[in-house]
């Protein structure tokens, strides 16, 4: 992407020789900040209380809002595939855009070797690194990692009760709540406590090390099976719950943007929606989020009490949103703003306390971040951002245009608060404005006056195609109405 920089490579060819040696390069890795990366899944970024998300209950994710600095517009790429998890993790690890991450991500599955990933280059520096939870990137983290614990897969098990539910008039079998089910419970204890659980005695080990840390630690949660203790989803009551503003019983064109009735995450709610099954659905949502909170809470508090906070770094973001009924959508195969934001904070000496950054991020620029503040030199093939020049001055410029893509059913570029959305397969695309049409409700593209504005969207979103190595050809010329 030609409008992401290209830093210094003689650091980076350090670093990889460091690594091929075996061998630290810093002299001062002492000295260096502790990073703890906390990742979630599934996590939309409206479901925050301090962010004025009324229902959910977010108390420790709050105060780190409080604390530290929030980027509320941090954004996903997209995905290759159904598992968008899987592209946006590649991307994170490797510094990759979107489709040159998918191209690494068939190389790593083929045994071929890409060069150092996020946590290598902290290890040449001197950190010790450490991994617990979700992985989800096709190479052992084993390898990748000094230390890695309790690696998951991309979600627990699946539950067939779980799915087509809650049904209009039948009983529903599911229980979110029963460890019968294993899913979160497979191996005896809720998934998201062990991940906690493992944290906590990293961060209690890490006091008698000499050397700084990075922490990746990543939580299944809240992807489904959305499973918690029956006293989280008790917090919860269906009658003070509600739909989404942009609520529909179905999207009228699903089936020709890869979100169709037997798409896995689709298939989780019955045909047609109904605002009873989808409060079902966000009850449980809402009860892990809540659970998941409360192990997040664990960790804050042990690093606390280790003596380490203040010089260590604490990020929190999640791989991507998800619908749960918007636009009458389940999953995150989407390019809707619910499914492509996350929430990002960020805690530490170079970010202030309460403070908000509304600029367009990716999400994946915390990994050039992380590597700045560590003092690690940027390679020059990661192809995101560093965040600091934004906290030191939000007018900074950062990305002109914010890029979408899933698979080559649905494209969108995001340039001064206007989207363009295209299904090529459709064809159809739209035109939002997201600061009076947040919800994206109100199309604009068959208006006369948007003409211009949708031929220069479009025009951006062919630049970045080429920046990005889009394989995919797109032709505006097509119904808009």
């Amino acid at each position: 992407m030609n409008n992401m920089p290209q830093i210094r490579s003689a650091g980076a060819c350090l670093l990889i020789l460091g690594m091929l040696l075996g061998q630290p390069l810093s002299a001062h890795s002492e000295d260096r900040p502790n990073i703890l990366f906390l990742l979630a899944d599934d996590y939309s970024f409206e479901v925050l209380h301090a962010l004025g998300h009324k229902e959910i209950q977010t108390p420790n994710l709050d105060r780190l809002v409080a604390s530290g600095t929030t980027f509320t517009h941090a954004c996903n790429m997209g995905g290759y595939h159904g598992a968008i998890c899987v592209a946006s993790r590649t991307m994170l690890l490797t510094g990759r855009s979107l489709w040159k991450a998918k191209d690494l991500d068939q190389q790593m599955k083929a045994g071929k070797e890409i060069g150092p990933l996020w946590p290598e280059l902290l290890k040449s520096a001197g950190y010790d690194t450490y991994l617990t939870g979700k992985w989800h990137v096709s190479t052992n983290p084993k390898k990748r990692f000094d230390r890695a614990e309790h690696v998951r897969p991309g979600m627990p098990p699946s539950v067939p009760e779980a799915y087509h539910r809650p049904a209009a008039g039948q009983p529903d079998t599911w229980s979110p709540t029963d460890p019968k089910f294993q899913g979160y419970w497979k191996g005896g204890k809720h998934w998201s406590e062990v991940t906690a659980d493992d944290a906590v005695h990293f961060l209690q080990q890490a006091r008698n090390s000499s050397h700084p840390f990075f922490m990746y630690v990543a939580f299944n949660a809240p992807h489904d099976p959305r499973q918690s203790p029956q006293s989280f989803l008790d917090r919860y009551s269906l009658s003070n719950l509600s739909v989404p503003k942009n609520f529909l019983p179905e999207y009228p064109w699903k089936d020709k943007i890869g979100c169709h009735a037997t798409q896995r995450d689709e298939s989780l709610a019955p045909f047609p929606r109904t605002g009873d099954a989808i409060k079902v659905h966000r009850r449980e949502y809402y009860a892990l989020i809540t659970h998941l909170d409360a192990q997040i809470g664990r960790i804050l508090e042990a690093l606390e009490k280790s003596g380490m906070a203040g010089k260590t770094y604490v990020f929190f973001t999640a791989d991507h949103g998800l619908a749960i009924g918007h636009h009458g959508l389940m999953g995150k195969q989407n390019l809707f703003e619910h499914s492509v934001r996350a929430p990002f904070l960020a805690r530490g000496l170079k970010f202030p306390a309460g403070r908000r950054i509304d600029t367009r991020i990716y999400l994946q620029d915390v990994m050039p971040t992380v590597l700045e503040l560590a003092g690690v030199e940027v390679p020059s093939w990661v192809q995101f951002k560093s965040l600091l020049p934004l906290v030191d001055d939000v007018t900074a410029p950062h990305y002109r245009a914010i890029y979408g893509a899933y698979m080559n059913l649905q494209r969108s570029v995001v340039q001064d608060h206007y989207k363009l959305l295209v299904y090529p397969e459709v064809p159809k695309t739209f035109l939002f404005d997201l600061n009076a049409d947040p919800e994206e409700m109100n199309d604009l593209s068959h208006q006369p006056g948007q003409q211009n504005r949708i031929q220069s969207l479009f025009a951006t979103l062919q630049t970045l195609q080429q920046e990005t190595e889009d394989p995919l050809p797109l032709d505006l010329n097509h119904d808009r109405h």
